[in-house]
């Protein structure tokens, strides 16, 4: 085939704004690997902390060439010599990890016209999913992946479609309506478990038609004794913490229960709100007395607890356990829904930018779409 014309919004320095559109090189499939036509990227947190923080975090980006982009659906334009699972014109989901530090390949990365995928982070998508829905499924749903199932972190039973019999434990999941939440929720019912987890009571409904048994909110003064009482008579399997604050509370709950004393961390300590001034030093300070803080009381409460990398599954079993055995049967069933809900604000690779700046600002049981 001839190359086409590939086009990427670029983050060329350190804490610079906006991204910069331009033409980028269009890069063929290693024998491992796929080309797709991308057409449609979600926007998640981690994309605007490395855009205003990347001078402490993702140190090894090379500029002027970075680009940024977990979260991509499209179609499949170009195939490697040894993939087996796909062909021309399939519609695909995938994780694009070119920012993770052991590839650090800007050709891997979502935020542009042609991505390079790795088919075990790859998942067909039914006709019935459109593109800008299936977009806000991967970061979210790798996450919470890595969380509940790999064998460092909770090391639950793993999910199927159909769902197995109940485990008996119930799984506690702090902040329910979040990207990583609602994909855990969902992920967590599959593989067995029940779940009890923690929103702003306009979302109440919305978590537990993902399959949360009750729901609680993270706000109220009560929310820990409210779930240490629901969990009596309950056996827990260890708890999921996402958000600000939502460790500390988790860890609260687990030394009430019975059960799993483990914790799972999605959200690291970082300051309430963005420092205007001495922002690494602030930073940094936050992180390490956050980290000590929550290592503590760990301690203390017997509670063993792990913060994730959500890139960690591409080199272990979790990876393809998902985007090839499980996520493709439960699209198909209907058994599994891309949640959040997408708000898709523009079109092109120009408005990406835009999108950035609304995620950072804050959003409820949605997530940031830009249609390509």
């Amino acid at each position: 085939m001839s190359k086409p014309t590939n086009q990427a919004a670029y983050l060329v320095a350190k804490n610079t704004i906006p991204l910069e559109v331009r033409t980028a090189p269009y890069t063929p499939p290693g024998p491992d690997e796929v080309v797709i036509r991308t057409h449609a990227v979600a926007i998640n947190p981690v994309d605007h902390i490395i855009q205003h923080l990347g001078n402490i975090m993702y140190t090894h980006l090379q500029y002027p060439e970075a680009i940024l982009g977990f979260d991509v659906s499209g179609e499949v334009v170009q195939i490697g010599q040894q993939v087996t699972r796909f062909k021309l014109g399939d519609r695909v989901v995938a994780n694009a990890v070119g920012t993770a530090k052991n590839r650090n390949l800007p050709s891997h990365c979502g935020f542009q016209l042609y991505t390079v995928l790795l088919p075990r982070m790859t998942s067909p998508i039914p006709e019935t999913v459109p593109y800008e829905k299936a977009a806000v499924i991967p970061l979210g749903l790798s996450t919470a992946a890595c969380g509940l199932f790999q064998k460092d972190q909770l090391a639950l039973q793993h999910p199927s479609v159909p769902a197995p019999k109940p485990t008996g434990k119930t799984v506690l999941i702090w902040g329910g309506s979040t990207s990583v939440g609602c994909n855990a929720i969902q992920v967590a019912v599959a593989a067995g478990y029940e779940v009890i987890t923690t929103c702003s009571p306009r979302n109440f409904a919305y978590v537990k038609s993902l399959g949360a048994t009750e729901a609680y909110d993270y706000n109220s003064r009560t929310v820990v004794k409210d779930i240490i009482r629901a969990f009596k008579g309950r056996v827990t399997a260890g708890a999921l913490s996402i958000g600000a604050g939502a460790a500390d509370k988790c860890l609260d709950v687990l030394a009430g229960c019975k059960g799993d004393k483990v914790l799972s961390m999605a959200t690291y300590p970082t300051p309430a709100t963005p420092p205007k001034r001495f922002v690494f030093v602030q930073t940094v300070v936050t992180y390490l007395s956050g980290l000590l803080s929550l290592w503590i009381k760990a301690k203390r409460y017997g509670v063993r607890s792990a913060y994730i990398f959500a890139d960690s599954l591409v080199d272990n079993e979790v990876g393809p356990m998902i985007y090839e055995q499980w996520l493709p049967k439960a699209l198909a069933a209907g058994t599994f829904v891309a949640a959040p809900e997408a708000e898709v604000v523009g079109h092109g690779l120009e408005n990406i930018q835009r999108a950035m700046d609304i995620n950072r600002k804050g959003v409820s049981a949605k997530k940031v779409v830009v249609t390509l």
